[in-house]
């Protein structure tokens, strides 16, 4: 075979330089990698790395993480990191890992509102916010840097990936930090619109149980009530009754997280009995998320979840204008797929 005849290989063949003798020496295919970046937040100064990066990435053990600190860890100013070099805020780095195809995500958002210094977006459902271990480029941020190139646009709150609705950002720093504030000091008011299985016994109820990650779950970040948890407090309002198929009763509901929990509203609502429609781990079984991260969902995962996704969406936001502190109040509609899975449901005979 002849040098300019590289042989074919699943992955993009390289070159490299023969390690003893200086010459160019065709290798064994060097796969691409992806910088996964992260800027440590200041309520996060004086942690561990460790600690840091798994409540970052919360799908790996402790021990992932420190194998990927000591081997796949790039700090920005170039000095050796270890899983226990305590954090400071504004301290960057990236892990690398191999580049491999992304899964497919929603490549559009609409503007809710933007006046320069507060931007709220639209999210749809399968967008992830930030980049993960299994997203890296098909995030709402990376989204984001190529539509507001003369920006510094970041969220200034969490949804989860299969979450759609409101998603407030800052358009730069000063206004970004400030909005983070206003969330952690409990001056903006989020409600949100769920679909559960079940029938609320009362039209209005409070769920008050507190929440931690105890690892007693397959699924790693699966929250469970426990006692020894962090506060966690959701009101729910019911707004409408309907029945699937089968006479399953299901309800729509207005949630309005008195805390910000992981997970918060799914896991409150599954332990009052009224799971969300389409939820993977709260749902009927939490192994069905497993099978859906191998892509392995049977037709029976599919008829038990009813819908692709949960149906969660934030519908709702108050919150001081970041410059002005002013009151904004802004709202999105349920969005397309939530509002075709409600219509199909039949009223309540009265």
């Amino acid at each position: 075979m002849r040098e300019s005849e590289p042989p074919e290989t699943g992955r993009r063949a390289s070159w490299r330089l023969g390690a003893r003798s200086g010459h160019l020496c065709y290798g064994p295919p060097v796969p691409e990698v992806v910088r996964v970046r992260f800027t440590v937040e200041p309520n996060y100064a004086g942690w561990r790395l460790d600690r840091y990066l798994q409540e970052k990435i919360r799908r790996l053990s402790r021990e992932r993480v420190q194998r990927l600190i000591e081997t796949r860890l790039e700090a920005e100013d170039g000095r050796r990191l270890k899983p226990s070099t305590r954090v400071v805020a504004g301290l960057a780095f990236a892990l690398l890992k191999d580049a491999e195809p992304e899964p497919d995500t929603p490549q559009v958002f609409d503007v809710v509102h933007d006046d320069g210094a507060l931007l709220v977006v639209d999210k749809p459902a399968g967008l992830p916010v930030h980049p993960t271990a299994r997203y890296s480029a098909n995030t709402f941020t990376s989204l984001a840097r190529a539509r507001f190139p003369d920006r510094k646009v970041d969220p200034a709150h969490r949804l989860d990936r299969e979450t759609s609705g409101l998603l407030a950002c800052g358009s730069a720093p000063e206004w970004t930090s400030r909005m983070k504030r206003d969330f952690a000091q409990g001056r903006v008011k989020k409600t949100y619109l769920a679909i559960a299985e079940g029938a609320p016994r009362e039209d209005t109820f409070t769920v008050d149980a507190p929440l931690a990650l105890t690892g007693a779950s397959a699924v790693r970040v699966r929250m469970h009530v426990d006692a020894g948890g962090l506060a966690s407090a959701t009101d729910f309002e019911v707004l409408a009754r309907r029945v699937l198929a089968g006479g399953v009763p299901v309800a729509l509901l207005a949630c309005r997280p008195r805390t910000g929990r992981q997970h918060q509203i799914r896991a409150h609502l599954a332990h009052a009995g009224l799971p969300m429609v389409g939820d993977k781990i709260y749902g009927p079984d939490e192994n069905i998320f497993d099978r859906f991260t191998r892509h392995a969902l049977t037709d029976e995962d599919h008829a038990r979840l009813r819908l692709p996704r949960h149906a969660l969406h934030a519908w709702r936001l108050e919150l001081p204008h970041p410059r002005t502190r002013e009151p904004v109040g802004l709202e999105s509609p349920l969005p397309p797929d939530l509002a075709t899975f409600w219509g199909g449901c039949r009223e309540e005979a009265a």
